[in-house]
Order: structure tokens, then C-alpha cells, then sequence
């Protein structure tokens, strides 16, 4: 099932229990990593209800970021989304260029 498709993209892919969502940025781009990151976290919890899931089941998560440096205060929003659930397996890249004034781009994977 792909949901909300477009001519370049899906925003999400159910296949059987798993759930794909396409990377995600901030809309508001005068935000601080900090705020892009919560912003694109809310974004996930949306797109993965939609899908019929919940971050409690994400399998992984890459995060791709302009800078590296960026890294620990977006781990502290992302620590705080958690909260005391388990985490899914991760990759964090820096140094990757994004469209202008992205900070930061997640994709994640999920089960239902």
C-alpha cells in the first residue's frame, strides 16, 4: 500500500507489518537543529498512525545532518521523544548536503 504518492515519492510504503516513511525535513527552516528535529519527529509520529503504527514499534532510523557537530543537540530531542521506550537500531550521518537551510532528514522503518 504506498500513501500519499506523488510523482517522485510515497510518503509511506506499508509492506506486510512494516511500515517505510520517506525521509523527512522541517518545514519551518528558520528553526535550530533542535526544532527541525522536533518538528520532524512529530511528523513521524503522524505519518506512522496514519500507517496504523506508533515510534514504540520503529525497527530503524538514519538520520542525515549538514554538520556533525549538530549531532548532540539533536540526540537530546530524539533521547527526549523516546522517552523510556526502546530504541531502534540507528545510523547518523553528518556532513551530507541538503536542500536549503535543512538541518537535519530522517527516514525510519517500522512494524505495525
Amino acid at each position: 500500500e504506498h500513501l500519499d504518492s506523488g510523482e517522485i515519492l510515497s510518503q509511506a510504503v506499508v509492506h506486510g507489518d512494516t511500515v517505510y516513511l520517506c525521509g523527512l525535513t522541517s518545514t519551518d527552516r528558520e528553526l535550530d537543529v533542535s526544532g527541525q528535529t522536533e518538528e520532524v519527529l512529530a511528523k513521524i509520529d503522524d505519518r506512522l498512525a496514519k500507517c496504523g503504527s506508533d515510534k514504540s514499534q520503529l525497527l530503524s532510523a538514519t538520520i542525515y545532518l549538514t554538520e556533525i557537530k549538530l549531532k548532540p543537540a539533536m540526540n537530546e530531542v530524539w533521547k527526549a521523544w523516546f522517552g523510556d521506550l526502546n530504541r531502534p537500531t540507528r545510523a547518523c550521518i553528518g556532513g551530507v548536503e541538503l536542500e536549503p537551510d535543512v538541518l537535519v532528514e530522517i527516514v525510519v522503518s517500522a512494524a505495525k
